[in-house]
């Protein structure tokens, strides 16, 4: 499986106002495992950069003076995306912009998505996260993932700590340098660690009471409510009543 994490910066918000794109920055990722393939390319964008969107990434027309133009790399971008799931957070801003570049270019161009299959990790994370923030910094934060390097915005870094979010939110990740045996080793060590502890007594079990079971009830309904619907506890719970339950 290969995916790709993408990122972009943009001169302004709105493609329709004539913005364009200033930088991408992509890793790869394949069966999960960060490779060296990396696309990162600075763009000349033929117009004033929003003093707004300087300040978010510090990019400025003087450093862009000498960049390649969007056509020269066009190209080299598509054949690098094709076939890959690319994973972008908040992807109808980056994949609108383009789309916006690659309409410039070909005014039958079918849209980004006719080439690759693509994930907002955005909305993944309003899923598993409803009611809170989840914006790249908040998910760094929630993970434990360094963003130290992120004093401003930029494509490649970005896409960089978002490839470290998107493991971590669907399940982790094996590094490059992960050896098997020692992989091995540590299971087999785990393994006797718990075999060493089987013969501990058995856990007191103390079980919620009525009171306590009301108020938990309670609050998993206010999470519901405040979700949509989407409270899992809710759902798993529903799931594993017996049918006669259920219909009581």
């Amino acid at each position: 499986m290969r995916q790709i994490v993408l990122d972009t910066e943009t001169t302004g918000l709105d493609p329709k106002e004539g913005h364009r794109i200033i930088e991408v920055g992509c890793v790869e990722l394949v069966n999960r495992k960060l490779t060296d393939n990396r696309f990162h390319i600075y763009l000349n964008p033929d117009r004033e950069i929003d003093q707004g969107a300087i300040e978010v990434h510090g990019i400025t027309n003087q450093f862009l003076e000498d960049k390649p133009h969007y056509q020269d790399v066009a190209d080299d971008l598509l054949n690098y995306l094709k076939g890959a799931e690319l994973v972008i957070h908040n992807a109808p801003f980056d994949v609108g912009f383009i789309n916006s570049e690659f309409k410039r270019l070909d005014d039958s161009w079918p849209g980004l998505d006719k080439h690759c299959q693509i994930l907002d990790s955005l909305q993944l994370a309003r899923k598993l996260h409803p009611g809170q923030k989840n914006n790249l910094d908040a998910l760094c934060k929630r993970y434990t993932v360094d963003n130290s390097r992120r004093d401003l915005h930029g494509a490649l870094l970005d896409a960089e700590i978002l490839a470290d979010v998107y493991l971590a939110m669907t399940g982790g990740q094996t590094t490059l340098s992960l050896d098997n045996s020692l992989e091995q080793q540590n299971n087999t060590e785990a393994q006797q660690q718990y075999q060493l502890r089987t013969d501990r007594p058995a856990l007191k079990v103390i079980r919620a009471s009525e009171q306590e079971q009301t108020e938990h009830q309670v609050r998993l309904e206010k999470i519901n409510q405040a979700s949509n619907g989407e409270c899992v506890w809710l759902k798993e719970a529903t799931e594993t009543l017996e049918p006669e339950l259920v219909d009581a």
